[in-house]
Parts: C-alpha cells; sequence; structure tokens
C-alpha cells in the first residue's frame, strides 16, 4: 500500500508535466505550421496595401473610385460564398475523410464530381451576374452609373476564377500543404498593380485597367496551384452533371453548406448593406470605408485567416478521431494567440491611425478630404479586428464537427444587427456610423458563438472560458501601458519632423513610436512571464540554431 502511494505521485506529476508540455507543443505546433503561411500572407496583405495605395494614387475617393470599389465588391460577395464557405466549411472536411478512408477509386470519383457540379454552378451565377448587372449597382444607388456596371461584368467572371482556385486549395490544404495557396494572392495582387499603371495608357480610365489586372492574376491563381494537386496525385475531370449531383460526396458537401451559406450569406450580406448606406451617404465614403478595410484585413490576413486555415483540417482530424482534449487545447491556443496579437496592434493602430493613412494614402488624388472620411471609418472598424479574427478562428471548431447550424445562426444574427445599427448611426456619422456597426456586429457574433460553443458537450468539459478572459484583460491591460509612452511622444516626433514630406512627416514617427511600443509591449509580457510569447522566443531560437 506504501509502495502504490508512493507510486502515485510522481505518476500525477508525469501526467501534469505532460499536459503542460502537450499545451506547450500545441502552441508551438500551431505557431510553426502556419509560420510559412502567415508569412506569405504578410506578404500578400503588404501587396494588397499596395494596391489600394495604387488606387488612392490614381482614383482617390472619387466617385470613379467608387465605382471600382463597388463592381469588385459584387463578385467578391459571392466568392465568399462560393469558395471560402463551400471549400473551408465544406468541401475539407469531407475530403479529409475520403483521405482516411485511402481509397483512391472513391476520392478520384469525388473530385472530378465536385468540379463538375462547382464548374457548372459557377458558369450560371457568373452569367446572371453579368446579365443582371445594372440591377444590382441601381440597387446601391452609385454615381457612376454606367461606368460601375461596365466594371461589374469585366470582374464578374473573377467569381469563377477565384473560387476554382479555393477547390484547389482546400486539396492542398487538407495536404497540410499551404505555399502555393499563399502564393496566389501575392500574384493576384502584383498583376493588378502591374495592370493599373501599364494598362491605364491604353484604357479610358484606370479603373478599368485594374479591373482588367483583376480578372488575370485570377486566371494565373488556379495555374500556379495547379500542378502541385497534380504532384499528390489528384487531378479533375468533367462528368455528367446528374452524375456529379448523385455522387455521395458531392451530397455531402451540400448538405453540410445549405445552411452555411444562409448565414454566410447574411454576413456577407453585411458589405452589401454597408456599401448601398455609403453609396447613398455621399462621394467617397464608399472607397474611405474600403480604404480602412484594407488596413483592418492587413491585420485579419496576417494572423487569423493563417491561423485558421492551418486550424481547420487539424481540428477535423482531432474531431474524427474523437481526441477532444487535443482538440479544446488547440483552439484555447490559437484563441489566445490572436488575443496576444490583434488587441496590442489594435491600440497602437487607433493611437497612429492618422500618421498611418496619410503616409500611405495621401497625395495629389487623395486630400484632406479623404484622408478625414477614412480615419473616421477606421477609428470606428478597428475595435472590431480582435471580434473578427476571434470568429474565424471559433468557426472552424463548428465546422470541424459538421456542425454548420451555429455559425449559420450567429450570422444571421449578427446581419440583422448590423443593418439596424448601420440605419441608425449612418444618418449623424455617416461612414463611421456604418464602421460603428460593423465592428458592434461582430462582437455579438462572437458572443453568439462562444456561447453555443460552451453548450457543445465534445467542448464544454476542457474549454475554459474564464482563462482565456483572464487573458484578454491581461493583454488589454498590457496593451494600454505600452501605448502610453507614444501618447506622450507622438505630438513631439511630429513637431521634429513636420513639414519634410509625407514619408519623414508621418512615416519616421510612425516607425519609432511602433518600435518603442513593441519592444515596451514585450518587456512587460516577459515581466509577467507570458506563455505564448515563451514559446514564440523558443520557437525562433529553434529557428536560429538550426
Amino acid at each position: 500500500m506504501k509502495n502504490e502511494d508512493n507510486n502515485s505521485v510522481p505518476q500525477e506529476n508525469k501526467t501534469n508535466t505532460s499536459q503542460h508540455d502537450h499545451l506547450k507543443q500545441t502552441t508551438g505546433s500551431l505557431v510553426r505550421h502556419g509560420s510559412m503561411l502567415s508569412l506569405l500572407t504578410l506578404l500578400s496583405r503588404i501587396l494588397g496595401l499596395l494596391r489600394e495605395v495604387t488606387k488612392a494614387s490614381l482614383l482617390g475617393t472619387s466617385a470613379l473610385s467608387d465605382a471600382f470599389s463597388v463592381a469588385f465588391m459584387l463578385p467578391n460577395l459571392f466568392r465568399r460564398l462560393f469558395a471560402e464557405g463551400s471549400i473551408s466549411v465544406a468541401f475539407i472536411p469531407t475530403f479529409k475523410e475520403y483521405l482516411l478512408e485511402n481509397n483512391r477509386e472513391k476520392t478520384q470519383e469525388f473530385l472530378s464530381c465536385f468540379f463538375t457540379f462547382l464548374t457548372f454552378l459557377l458558369i450560371i451565377i457568373v452569367i446572371i451576374g453579368i446579365l443582371a448587372a445594372p440591377l444590382l449597382v441601381r440597387l446601391i444607388g452609385i454615381d457612376e452609373f454606367d461606368e460601375t456596371v461596365l466594371l461589374t461584368r469585366i470582374m464578374f467572371p473573377f467569381l469563377a476564377l477565384i473560387s476554382l482556385a479555393a477547390l484547389y486549395q482546400g486539396v492542398l490544404n487538407s495536404h497540410h500543404i499551404f505555399t502555393p495557396s499563399g502564393l496566389a494572392p501575392i500574384i493576384l495582387n502584383v498583376v493588378t498593380i502591374l495592370c493599373a499603371y501599364g494598362l491605364s495608357p491604353f484604357t479610358k480610365n484606370p479603373a478599368r485597367a485594374m479591373a482588367a489586372g483583376i480578372l488575370i492574376g485570377g486566371f494565373l491563381g488556379i495555374v500556379i496551384q495547379f500542378p502541385f494537386v497534380l504532384k499528390q496525385g489528384h487531378s479533375f475531370f468533367f462528368t455528367n452533371l446528374k452524375r456529379a449531383v448523385t455522387n455521395p460526396g458531392t451530397r455531402k458537401v451540400l448538405r453540410l453548406i445549405s445552411p452555411t451559406i444562409i448565414g454566410m450569406a447574411a454576413y456577407q450580406l453585411n458589405d452589401l448593406v454597408s456599401t448601398t448606406l455609403a453609396g447613398r451617404a455621399g462621394e467617397g465614403v464608399v472607397s474611405s470605408i474600403q480604404y480602412s478595410l484594407r488596413l483592418q484585413e492587413l491585420i485579419l490576413g496576417i494572423f487569423a485567416v493563417s491561423i485558421g486555415t492551418v486550424l481547420l483540417p487539424n481540428l477535423a482530424n482531432y474531431a474524427k478521431s474523437s481526441q477532444w482534449e487535443i482538440f479544446n487545447k488547440r483552439l484555447i491556443s490559437a484563441m489566445n494567440i490572436i488575443a496576444l496579437i490583434t488587441i496590442p496592434v489594435t491600440f497602437f493602430s487607433l493611437m497612429e491611425g492618422e500618421c498611418l493613412i496619410r503616409v500611405l494614402y495621401q497625395n495629389r488624388n487623395f486630400d484632406e478630404t479623404s484622408v478625414s472620411l477614412t480615419l473616421s471609418a477606421f477609428y470606428f472598424l478597428m475595435p472590431g479586428v480582435f471580434f473578427i479574427a476571434l470568429n474565424r478562428i471559433i468557426a472552424p471548431a463548428f465546422y470541424a464537427q459538421s456542425d454548420t447550424k451555429s455559425p449559420t445562426f450567429a450570422g444571421i444574427a449578427s446581419f440583422g444587427a448590423n443593418i439596424c445599427l448601420a440605419i441608425i448611426l449612418v444618418r449623424p456619422l455617416k461612414g463611421a456610423g456604418i464602421a460603428l456597426a460593423l465592428s458592434l456586429a461582430s462582437v455579438i457574433n462572437t458572443v453568439l458563438l462562444l456561447v453555443f460553443l460552451k453548450r457543445n458537450q465534445n467542448i464544454s468539459c476542457g474549454f475554459k472560458l474564464g482563462s482565456i478572459l483572464i487573458y484578454i484583460i491581461k493583454i488589454l491591460i498590457i496593451s494600454g501601458l505600452a501605448v502610453f509612452p507614444i501618447y506622450f511622444l507622438s505630438p513631439v516626433l511630429q513637431t521634429i519632423f513636420a513639414g519634410r514630406g509625407r514619408f519623414i512627416s508621418y512615416g519616421i514617427p510612425l516607425i519609432i513610436n511602433a518600435v518603442i511600443f513593441i519592444l515596451f509591449g514585450i518587456a512587460l509580457l516577459a515581466l509577467v512571464k507570458d506563455q505564448n510569447l515563451s514559446a514564440l522566443i523558443k520557437i525562433f531560437r529553434k529557428k536560429n540554431n538550426v
């Protein structure tokens, strides 16, 4: 009996140590797997920002800029349904099941059938979109009606190109191959920028040159991924449409995606409603919101999308094998990492928003009025970054279990809240009111997802919402302390560098403040011995020792 008691203590300690080590490995694994994708996504988002800088340089916040923004938004709205929706939440879990079965013939049959069905559906949608362009544009109420219709018709086939590229991405991500998918948006942005400057002399206006670049870039996004798909032994062939629809895999994807499309449609209609209200709020409001959203998406794309892309296939594996303890730890680690990154960035962005917008966008066409419009929207969009990022991390937890109803309901509720808030706030605040409505709707969506997550029987046992909330509060306090020095330093730096051109007058203070904020923030995190910071430092040291 004595021996048993003596043995039980070290065994318990070993268990606790093992769980602690596994939590560190979970955090480290998530960061390592997402590191290359994050790097590529960082480059993509920077180039996407440069694309917006190009648009600001050539079009400013003019009516023509609004026309391009609306025309590009319309196919993108449907893209998020057919590409991000069907591929992320329905195709990957289904395809993973075929891979686990290890039946090459059945897998190939499913891929060909789904490819056939998706292609047919996309062709129909694109044709309808091109024909219905005048109705869609009239609904939004944009000033440059004829030009917006033409630009919409030019760019609507982008929906088909990017959706097929997303299918290839789903196949590669299921094999834990992320690099080719990360290259596709980089190519899109580079080609669009090159066409904006290279084709503008040969087109009526720069907006048409950029529209041509969008199409070419979308096509190259398919081309860059195709060889890697072939290398995995997969190919796509057209088959009989009836056979494609009746395929068990296709039918399962459709069952999963049906309720999700409703929720995602509601979520994406936020953009449509917001753009419609912005289009009626005055010239330049649509463009100013788009410029602000691009800065917001830079942060989301670097971290939230990258971690979410890596997270979904792993969560699907853990869910299928009922490894709920690892599932929960992986999810909690992802949420903590998101808090560690997005909350400090939000504080810094709110403090340095004007410098950021001026150094990136301000020029002859992007004047003081443009700066004011964009900054007002930016201030109300940035607080929503953390919640949008959380939504993109929490949603895979439901999709990995083939639960599409919970995110659907949350999306519909968020959509309804956004419409009501935007209608109320747009009159007194204009673009800023629309931005605030989007942020508040994201908060509502996050709260509902967390409520549903706690009610999930598989997750609730190991999912500790309280610990996450405590960690968020800690990061909020640290971020507030880290931004304190630059609050006093910013006016001094702007006085020193004033009148020397926008890159020196605003860029140098921005860089100095960013360095001070980062160093002070890291020092505070080290002082409280933050585990997530420790994991990141250890991974960095291991890479340097290789």
